[in-house]
This record gives structure tokens, sequence and C-alpha cells, in this order.
């Protein structure tokens, strides 16, 4: 691991602030089973945590063997949103962390501004990032390119290599990775220990830790 001090924080969205994977990964289940696409609940989690959009589409159209109309998922949105309404929250620990660093901290996500918007809302997290909230849609390329990191970096003013990166997925680890930032996998959730692990990454399970493992 490099020694240069951390000065700017990256922290994934799903799954890392908001625990939002387990109800899209339900969801989307469900979603991907009426359209003929059959996936069981590890295939869930290894092949749609931290994805993006594209990816999602061309996984599902390869399952069905056939692609998908454009504009799918349109008649579906609302059942995803009633579930985020009734059933969302932050990651547990998540806000003691945000209290406890003592260096900046910004979101950079392969979601939508308003889906990041929305679901930061109602886990009661927007104002902790209002002005640094990263989009994938600001990037020619979604994790696992290292666009959106780097842009997140640039734009608050601090070089790769004294960024730390929160993700809970592969994609995710495997961006900062490539952007030369320090790594630290979220294994708290759906995503298994070893799929986070590899070079300039720190695993671990309990978010609380995180601002031990930062300064160590």
């Amino acid at each position: 691991m490099t020694h240069e001090p951390v000065e700017l924080v990256i922290f994934g969205c799903d799954g890392v602030l908001v625990d939002s994977e387990r109800i899209y990964c339900r969801v989307d289940r469900e979603v991907f089973a009426s359209l003929g696409a059959e996936f069981t609940e590890a295939e869930m989690a290894e092949h749609f945590v931290g994805s993006s959009h594209e990816m999602l589409t061309a996984i599902v159209e390869e399952r069905r063997g056939r692609p998908l109309e454009a504009g799918w998922q349109a008649p579906f949105r609302q059942r995803y949103e009633d579930a985020l309404d009734a059933e969302l929250t932050a990651v547990e620990g998540v806000t003691d962390v945000l209290d406890g660093l003592s260096v900046p901290y910004c979101l950079a996500s392969n979601g939508s501004h308003a889906s990041l918007r929305r679901n930061l809302g109602r886990t009661g997290l927007l104002d902790r990032f209002e002005g640094r909230i990263f989009s994938a849609h600001d990037v020619t390329r979604a994790k696992p390119a290292p666009d959106l990191f780097l842009h997140a970096a640039a734009t608050m003013g601090v070089p790769p290599e004294r960024c730390a990166v929160v993700e809970d997925s592969p994609y995710g680890v495997e961006a900062a990775r490539a952007a030369g930032m320090r790594a630290y996998g979220y294994c708290g959730g759906l995503t298994r220990a070893d799929r986070l692990m590899g070079e300039l990454t720190v695993v671990f399970d309990d978010m609380r830790e995180l601002p031990g493992l930062l300064s160590s």
C-alpha cells in the first residue's frame, strides 16, 4: 500500500452509503423473470451489483437470447420507487463515519443524478453530499473504467494517489485501482470478500471500521 496521506474519500452510493442493493436485486430478479431472463440470487449478486445500465442490459439480453426493446425499464420504474420508498435505509454506521471523517469526501456512482439524489434524500444523507455528487453520466465511460473517479478527484482538486475509494462491487474496486487510488472494499452487503480482494485494496465488513483503516 502507498503511504501518501489520504486527502479525499470517494464513496460509491448503492451498497456503500444506502442499503439499496438487496432491494434492487430482488426487484430486478422479478422484472428480469417477467422478461424471460431467469437468474438465481447468487447470480444477481455476482453480475449486477455495481453494474452500469449498459452492462445490465447486455447480461439480460444474453440470458433471454434476444434484444430488449428501447426503454424497456420504463414500465417497471414505479415498482423500484415503491420498494425504495418503503424499505431504503442508510448503511449501518455510515452516518457516524461521515461525521467522524477529518478529510473531505464526495460520492461517485454509476447511477444517474436523479436516482442518486432520491436515494440520498430517502435516507437523510443528501445534505452531506450536496455539490459533491458525481455520476457516470458526467463522463464517457462508467465503472469499471477509471474515468468517474478521476473526474471526481480532479473536480475536488486532489491527486489520485491521495484519494481513497470506498466500494462494494468488483467493478468499483477495479475502477479505483485503474485510477491509481487506494480501494476499500466493503463486504458487509451482497458481494463476497474474495471478489473485492486485490492490489491496493483493503477489504472490511463493518462500515464503522473505515476511519481506523483510513488512518492506519
